[in-house]
């Protein structure tokens, strides 16, 4: 029942790990497909490595969480063989079978379209889409949000990479933006093969009031969580009427009740990450259990009913 397509390529449910999440090591992304999601997306890697900002990087708030990581990568050539170690393959109980219905998304930073097309000419044999990260709120200079809030930059890094990569790609936006749609279409335009709604918001920050300066290191970073959930409903409801591409939603969700938000909003898949912290691993099983039994009662038989049913 929970059985569907993202981008031509087949998932067992619509649950996917979202970047920055135990998207580190093969190790802890194989436990989260163990504990029910449908994919995982990897934290973000560079061409290079990348040390990141020190530590404190998290920050707990009301309704989620302000983080600067700083992008922190180990580079590619490293990274790629936490790829290969991923175990998308899936034996199904009743015909021993493999089930390749679990899949693995690499999201990729740079700071020129070279960058990421480099990037991207690495792994595309080890992973079954890409996720261009254009849309980091705490991103050194020249990187994240800084790409993915100029139209012609965002068009120029999504041609690249679908001009040299034969798997789906997703363009990651951010919701710091005047219009979202204009950066949306232009993605779509360049090829991408679907957008992820929304990256943090922000940035935001978070001061000690004992030790009068600001918590994070860096300062300042991006809010996820609770919090954010309305604003990327109203985000992916806006794009679902626009685009023709499909819609990965994204941001403060915890429940069944959120995943059916977004997908009624019009997102085909969603992303689950800052609920991990609250609720641990067994928030996927929980939310495919209590989405079959939602979609029973209410006479749904596939998650692609229920997209933009609110529409």
């Amino acid at each position: 029942m929970l059985n569907m397509e993202l981008c031509g390529i087949k998932l067992e449910n619509p649950l996917l790990l979202a970047a920055g999440i135990l998207g580190t090591t093969a190790a802890s992304m194989n436990r989260v497909l163990d504990a029910g999601a449908g994919g995982v997306v990897t934290k973000s890697f560079s061409k290079e490595p990348n040390k990141g900002y020190n530590n404190p990087t998290i920050a707990e708030v009301e309704g989620g969480i302000i983080n600067a990581v700083g992008l922190s990568s180990p580079g590619v050539e490293l990274f790629k063989e936490e790829l290969s170690l991923i175990n998308r393959e899936r034996k199904t109980e009743k015909s021993g079978k493999n089930n390749p219905n679990k899949i693995a998304i690499a999201s990729i930073y740079g700071s020129t379209p070279d960058e990421f097309n480099y990037v991207a000419s690495k792994i595309g044999d080890l992973i079954d889409m890409i996720e261009l990260n254009i849309s980091c709120p705490h991103a050194m200079v020249g990187y994240g949000s800084a790409i993915g809030q100029c139209p012609d930059n965002t068009f120029d890094v999504v041609n690249a990479v679908k001009n040299n990569v034969s798997v789906p790609v997703l363009t990651k936006l951010t919701p710091n933006v005047t219009d979202i749609k204009e950066i949306a279409l232009s993605a779509q335009e360049a090829g991408s093969d679907g957008i992820t709604v929304i990256n943090s918001l922000g940035p935001g920050m978070k001061i000690d009031i004992n030790a009068g300066v600001p918590i994070l290191k860096n300062k300042f970073g991006g809010l996820s969580g609770p919090a954010i959930k309305p604003i990327a409903i109203k985000y992916v409801y806006d794009l679902y009427e626009d685009l023709d591409i499909p819609i990965v939603g994204v941001g403060g969700i915890r429940t069944f009740e959120d995943v059916v938000e977004f997908l009624y909003a019009g997102s085909s898949a969603v992303q689950i990450g800052t609920a991990i912290m609250y609720e641990g691993l067994e928030i996927f099983s929980q939310i495919n259990h209590n989405l079959i039994k939602f979609m029973e009662d209410k006479g749904f038989k596939s998650i692609d009913e229920m997209v933009g049913y609110a529409h």
